[in-house]
């Protein structure tokens, strides 16, 4: 056969799936080895005058060259191969059993660059040379968690300066299975500043898990950075809304304009910026309740899904009034460290039985925020710090009290999280998201997390922290 046909036969069966390309690569160059000089054999040595009895000693010697280059060629792509598999630093995922939060049953999952490239019953590590191998072993696969509401730079200070609580570790929060978070000021505008809010945001994505930032505080005029909510949130990377207090004896009780002037900018902010925009309010137990959001959606063209308030199971009349909020179109955050009056899974239950849906609530921790008690008269009593374990002892109350399937009792803390932030590539364990990946065992407890495809807790305990941890 001449050489062109060679290639050409050769191409065929590409074409028809009988050889990959792989394959192809290896073989063309031994087709013209063999196939170029075998065409020639009768044009060039009859005419050069060489005795026929040489003839089969030539063409083995085109055979020899043609089965070197083939033996070359499959070993150089076998190793190239295994270099792109290292450069991908691929990591596959075996035998979980993957809520998506979805129930998807027993899965693999491909990891590529801190993406996830792939989730099918059965992926062949074969496939994929070089590649790490997690097995599982059927244990529970989720995304990571997103807390939308942590005291970064820490909070407090209602008692006096040394009431503030301190900065947040990075091991406190992956061994609770955050992978996400997004910061905040609290009562304490004067003290803390958006500035070293945004400096402790940076050092979290350094340090390996995703971050955010809510620029202003408590009080109205908002602290910003560049002076203004909607610069702050149209120029800075990492501050994607604002905060302020409402209903609350610590606000700075402001007025239905300074509120809609506020959440106006943020939203316009977003829009210039592709950032979500939102306005997250603080809620106080105030008879007031959600009236401040109401009169900001009478007096300004801001989408009732960019207006979240939070803390709402710390009262049972602000819990009634969140839930109608809920309906009429907004999202509700409830705070998995407020046990009283409503604990955080009783609150979630409850929503569910009055039809709200699990795709407008959310569940975030207070995380090291502090945790003041007053008395009628507004006295300090008493002072606490908020953790993080409530999120997962939350999850676990829903599912073992509560009897909600996981895949429901996982939305508040993934996937509607991300809908409302407007994370297309969080929240979800899917093909193009991050792969933020969760590992419980069946008593719904953290065992493993990969933050961006990166191992940052083992057997429970971090195995990567911070700076100075």
């Amino acid at each position: 056969m001449s050489m062109g046909g060679g290639v050409g036969v050769c191409a065929s069966l590409v074409v028809t799936g009988a050889l990959s390309g792989h394959d192809a690569t290896v073989l063309l160059p031994a087709i013209y080895l063999m196939g170029n000089p075998v065409q020639n054999v009768g044009r060039c040595l009859g005419t050069a005058g060489v005795h026929p009895r040489y003839y089969p000693h030539i063409i083995a010697v085109c055979v020899i060259n043609a089965l070197v280059s083939i033996w070359g060629n499959a070993g150089y792509c076998l190793k190239r191969t295994i270099m792109d598999c290292s450069i991908l630093n691929l990591t596959l995922f075996q035998r979980g059993h993957v809520y998506a939060p979805d129930d998807l049953g027993q899965q693999d999952i491909l990891v590529a660059n801190g993406k996830i490239v792939a989730i099918a019953p059965t992926i062949a590590a074969k496939d994929f040379p070089g590649c790490q191998q997690v097995d599982l072993h059927g244990d529970i696969v989720c995304p990571g968690f997103i807390d939308q509401h942590v005291h970064l730079i820490g909070g407090g200070g209602e008692a006096g300066p040394h009431t503030r609580t301190p900065e947040v570790r990075l091991s406190r929060l992956v061994e609770a299975g955050i992978t996400s978070v997004v910061g905040l000021l609290g009562t304490d505008g004067i003290t803390r500043h958006p500035e070293s809010l945004l400096a402790k945001t940076r050092a979290l994505e350094y340090e390996g898990i995703s971050a955010w930032m809510l620029t202003g505080a408590y009080s109205l005029p908002s602290p910003t950075i560049t002076g203004s909510v909607d610069r702050d949130v149209a120029l800075i990377d990492k501050v994607i809304g604002v905060k302020c207090a409402v209903s609350d004896h610590r606000s700075s009780a402001p007025n239905s304009a300074a509120l809609a002037t506020m959440a106006a900018q943020s939203r316009v902010g977003g829009l210039l910026g592709q950032k979500p925009g939102i306005s997250v309010f603080h809620m106080g137990d105030s008879p007031h309740m959600l009236e401040p959001l109401y009169d900001i959606l009478a007096n300004a063209d801001v989408p009732i899904t960019k207006l979240l308030p939070t803390h709402v199971n710390r009262a049972e009349p602000l819990f009634q009034a969140a839930l109608e909020y809920a309906l009429d179109g907004g999202y509700i955050d409830i705070t998995s460290s407020i046990d009283e009056p409503i604990d955080p899974a009783t609150a979630i239950v409850t929503a569910l039985r009055h039809e709200v849906p699990l795709s407008r609530i959310t569940l975030s921790s207070d995380g090291n925020g502090s945790q003041p008690e007053f008395d009628e008269h507004g006295n300090l009593t008493g002072i606490g710090v908020a953790g993080f374990e409530s999120l997962i002892g939350t999850l676990r109350q829903l599912v073992t009290q509560h009897k909600l399937p996981l895949e429901q009792a996982l939305r508040p803390l993934t996937r509607t999280v991300a809908e409302f932030l407007g994370f297309e590539h969080k929240g979800r364990l899917a093909a193009g998201c991050d792969a933020d990946i969760l590992v419980l065992n069946q008593a719904l407890e953290v065992s493993h997390l990969w933050a961006k495809g990166k191992a940052v807790v083992k057997d429970g305990k971090a195995c990567v922290k911070g700076t100075f941890e």
